[in-house]
């Protein structure tokens, strides 16, 4: 597989942990640096957020990973390419024991109505299989149902939850994530910050790892990286693998 990965700060990390991935996959970088003696293909221009995204609706890589590059200026091209009001992005994450999971919403403005969760969880169900993962799904809430009356936004994630699983069958796991991921491949957070705090307590404070956040309602393949990613060839991995998978679908 082509992969298009673009750095802007923090080159000397990108260039570091991309080794891996370069054993198996051709990997170009795009970037408005000077990388000097830099070893992998390179497209040095003077705006390579929107010079990934060309290549990667044209055809000229396979699939594309955020890297370093700012952001709100990526996906907001991504919009343009694709003409959609708004992105889905589900993280792949690993829990410090080895577990991996898929989690959404991560975006804190994502996932906030029954309907937004309902279409996240149909995307996940497409990607699960690429990654050799369970389909089955999780939706948890902010309390037990025994916390009802406790507080009304408590109550409205719970009701939400049971809505949720009942429409696409899952099961409501309320509160409990610990229980949740030892069965399920899908966890569904009750809102994008819920979610996003998931994320980052996960990867960043308790021994997990992030594997990237693949942008589920495009027709092509690109993968969302954090700023606090310490590992790329992780998110060119998982950009080959569901690259892979779409070919033979």
């Amino acid at each position: 597989m082509h992969i298009g990965i673009g750095i802007g700060n923090g080159e000397e990390k990108v260039l570091k942990t991309i080794l891996p991935a370069s054993k198996k996959h051709k990997i170009t970088i795009f970037t408005s640096k000077n990388l000097r003696d830099c070893e992998y293909h390179t497209v040095t221009v003077e705006n390579p957020e929107e010079e990934l995204v060309k290549a990667l609706y044209s055809g000229r890589i396979d699939a594309a990973v955020r890297g370093t590059l700012p952001s709100n200026t990526v996906m907001a091209l991504l919009k343009k390419y694709e003409k959609t009001e708004s992105l889905k992005r589900i993280a792949l994450l690993e829990t410090a024991s080895g577990i991996r999971f898929l989690l959404a919403p991560v975006g804190v403005d994502e996932g906030w109505t029954i309907e937004d969760k309902t279409e996240l969880i149909r995307y996940a169900k497409k990607i699960a299989p690429a990654l050799n993962i369970t389909d089955k799904t999780a939706i948890l809430s902010g309390g037990r149902r025994g916390d009802i009356g406790r507080h009304p936004v408590v109550d409205r994630t719970i009701n939400d939850a049971e809505t949720v699983a009942e429409k696409t069958g899952s099961d409501h796991m309320e509160i409990l994530i610990e229980d949740a991921v030892v069965e399920h491949g899908i966890i569904i957070a009750p809102d994008g910050i819920s979610g996003n705090l998931i994320f980052r307590t996960l990867a960043l404070l308790g021994g997990g790892r992030a594997h990237g956040a693949p942008v589920a309602n495009l027709s092509r393949i690109f993968v969302d990286t954090s700023r606090a990613s310490s590992d790329y060839s992780n998110a060119i991995f998982l950009a080959a693998a569901l690259a892979v998978y779409n070919q033979t679908d």
